[in-house]
């Protein structure tokens, strides 16, 4: 009985040590699969801004534009320019980490200087306000770059950005604005990815918005909410917090920080409190969903999403 045994354990421990060989297998079959993906992924971007000749990058400071940025002038070399809207929409510290970004590999840079809320169907801050914004931002982009005799205007919307309100890309489609990372399928995660295999500094860099996205619809836009805004978020920022938005409701801050960094806001809220009031706010509120994008398109009706 004890050799039967025996025997029954030997079986068994055979077909345990196959099954993990199997999984082992497939695990790096699986691995293997996506990487191929995403190299196959990377190789159609390639090819697709080689296939441009030259291309002028809107190059916002972001990650996903610096990736764009970063790919075309591997591709292109000199025939490459960054286009960087320096405007009171542009956190300082994106407009900052453009300039360096540019001066470090040695990339064409030309910041061009707008004021959108000069324009007063922009200030209403209506629902298709980005589209309003875009519209008028890339059309100057496409000026320089038919000045220039550049051939195609490319900015960094990845297919990530398709499942969200994004009236501005409407406007893209009617300039016939490049998007090289949606066309090619390649979404924020693969950003992130490629980025770190590159080891650029933006792999980590928190995602950025336009500062108007900080304003509920409705509400008009001014340079004084905007400057609250940036300050109120950049204090936070100091206190060790990463990924948030600042949104502002009349004379109410609402704090959107990730879960993970909700306990700051607890820890230091007599500190803050205080800070958003010398900033200009009577309240100050924690948004217990914490940081999502767009989360003030949340308010729209399902038929204009």
């Amino acid at each position: 009985q004890k050799k039967k045994y025996d025997e029954i354990q030997e079986q068994r421990r055979q077909q345990r040590g196959q099954v993990r060989k199997h999984l082992k297998s497939v695990s790096l079959s699986s691995a293997a699969n996506f990487m191929d993906k995403k190299q196959q992924k990377l190789a159609a971007l390639r090819k697709y801004i080689k296939g441009l000749c030259s291309a002028a990058i809107a190059f916002s400071g972001g990650a996903d534009s610096a990736f764009l940025l970063k790919a075309a002038y591997e591709a292109l070399g000199q025939n490459v320019i960054a286009l960087t809207a320096k405007s009171c929409f542009s956190p300082a510290a994106d407009i900052e980490y453009a300039i360096s970004f540019c001066r470090k590999y040695g990339i064409r840079h030309e910041i061009i200087e707008v004021n959108p809320i000069s324009y007063p169907e922009i200030a209403k801050n209506t629902p298709d306000r980005c589209y309003l914004c875009k519209k008028r931002l890339f059309s100057l982009f496409s000026g320089y770059a038919e000045k220039h005799g550049i051939t195609a205007v490319c900015d960094g919307s990845n297919a990530g950005d398709m499942a969200d309100f994004r009236p501005g890309m409407k406007a893209l489609r009617e300039l016939e604005i490049k998007s090289p990372l949606l066309d090619c399928g390649i979404n924020k995660e693969e950003i992130r990815f490629f980025l770190h295999e590159k080891r650029l500094s933006a792999w980590n860099k928190p995602s950025s918005a336009c500062l108007a996205s900080r304003i509920p619809y409705g509400e008009k836009i001014t340079a004084e909410k905007l400057a609250m805004a940036e300050q109120a978020e950049q204090f936070l920022r100091s206190l060790g917090m990463t990924q948030l938005r600042v949104r502002i409701h009349g004379s109410i801050a609402r704090i959107e920080p990730i879960p993970p960094e909700m306990p700051i806001v607890m820890q230091k809220k007599e500190e803050i409190s205080l800070k958003f009031k010398e900033i200009g706010f009577i309240y100050t509120a924690l948004d217990l969903q914490g940081y999502r994008t767009g989360s003030l398109n949340e308010i729209l009706p399902r038929r204009i999403k």
